[in-house]
């Protein structure tokens, strides 16, 4: 959204500045968190190819240690050294891939303390099932109803007055509430 479609909508120059820099807020935090993961992932995917270096000269080395059985134990020690290396950092992937999906949506569901809001989640029934939370919506929804202080509220626009640009005439006799009634009053006194 920007500066002129605010502006289509009536909104005032002080009004767009305020929706502007709480925009802005939320771009920057967001784009922040992104920048992020995308680092932890590069960082992840160079470990992978590390360890993936590391297999092949263990392999290399296996190969030709044929016969030394204490080589051989070391190089399958090794080996499942790394496995469980990169089982690791999959699972903390995962678990970074899970905690920043959540953080988003808990954003975008207006949680004034996200912090305080996860200590009540029953986080064991919450899944990631691609980029989709399953189990969470409905946590959400309950925590609204019963704890709704923990959530921003959701301001409703005042309706904006309507003017009409037709004639209007008050009953004769009752008071003129505004200059204009007064003087369409006193203009249909003196043409009858």
């Amino acid at each position: 959204m920007n500066r002129e479609e605010l502006k289509a909508l009536g909104l005032s120059d002080e009004q767009i500045d305020k929706v502007m820099a709480a925009h802005g807020k939320v771009v920057n935090d967001t784009k922040k968190k992104a920048d992020e993961v995308d680092g932890l992932k590069t960082q992840i995917d160079d470990y992978k190819k590390q360890l993936k270096d590391r297999d092949n000269q263990l392999k290399d080395l296996g190969d030709k240690a044929k016969g030394n059985e204490d080589l051989t134990a070391e190089i399958d020690r090794l080996k499942q050294a790394n496995k469980d290396t990169q089982t690791e950092y999959e699972g903390k992937l995962q678990k970074q891939v899970f905690d920043h999906k959540l953080e988003n949506t808990l954003a975008g569901a207006k949680v004034k303390n996200t912090k305080a809001l996860r200590a009540l989640l029953d986080m064991d029934t919450i899944k990631l099932d691609g980029d989709k939370l399953l189990g969470l919506d409905d946590q959400l929804k309950a925590l609204q109803e019963s704890d709704g202080y923990l959530f921003e509220e959701v301001k409703q626009e005042p309706a904006k007055p309507s003017f009409s640009t037709g004639q209007h005439q008050k009953p004769s006799g009752s008071a003129p509430s505004t200059l204009l009634d007064a003087l369409s009053q006193k203009f249909t006194e003196t043409k009858n």
